[in-house]
């Protein structure tokens, strides 16, 4: 049996090898993760695979998420990759809520620290608007919906974000499981940041060419 072993390492190597650096590059450095449903429209689409920057804010222990080193610090307007225990899946959501913000919301407006945001619409159908939110230094497209029933999920808080976690809500704010239902993120189980769109295909599998390489904001 060890002498199967060794040819077959012998000839297998180079292969084995690369496999390894590709499986330990995906856990610890890049990876990308599919977006599946409509929680961050108009910005993330259903089909888009995003780029998953894993050192973004922590170096980890490869297939852990043992903590090894702090690079930097989550921001307002980070689009982020959790997993989430509360959800028990994988979650892409925007960090609106920092440590020690306090967070309100009434009727999809958002006040922070007492602050409300600045909204401006960009277009609308029957079904919903495009907006605008303005926040600080940030700004970012996000979509509410005019259905009633919708509506009890418009309203949060106030409560204050507890130290090192983060209130993320998704960019379709009535359609959206995020910390209005899971609560505080904890930042342990936030694994990285997306900045752009690697490649997206339709519900038909076509390729959307324009999302190609597409930045987020």
């Amino acid at each position: 049996m060890t002498r199967y072993f060794s040819a077959f390492w012998r000839e297998n190597r180079k292969f084995l090898l690369l496999l390894l650096s590709i499986v330990f590059f995906k856990s610890a450095i890049a990876d990308l993760n599919s977006i599946s449903g409509e929680s961050m429209q108009p910005t993330l689409l259903d089909g888009d695979k995003v780029w998953v920057n894993k050192l973004a804010y922590d170096i980890r222990v490869p297939f852990t998420h043992i903590f090894l080193a702090s690079l930097s610090d989550p921001e307002r307007g980070d689009i982020v990759i959790i997993d989430s225990e509360a959800a028990g899946k994988r979650l892409v959501k925007r960090i609106v809520g920092l440590p020690g913000d306090t967070i309100y919301m009434r009727n999809n407006t958002l006040v922070i620290n007492g602050q409300p945001a600045d909204y401006e619409v960009i277009s609308s159908d029957d079904e919903s608007l495009i907006i605008r939110e303005s926040f600080f230094d940030y700004s970012h497209q996000a979509m509410v919906s005019d259905a009633l029933g919708h509506r009890l999920s418009r309203s949060f808080g106030p409560e204050t974000v507890p130290e090192d976690q983060f209130f993320v809500l998704g960019d379709n704010r009535d359609n959206s499981a995020d910390s209005r239902l899971y609560s505080f993120i904890p930042r342990s189980q936030i694994i990285g940041r997306s900045s752009s769109v690697v490649f997206s295909l339709d519900s038909n599998y076509l390729p959307r060419a324009d999302r190609f390489l597409a930045e987020l904001r």
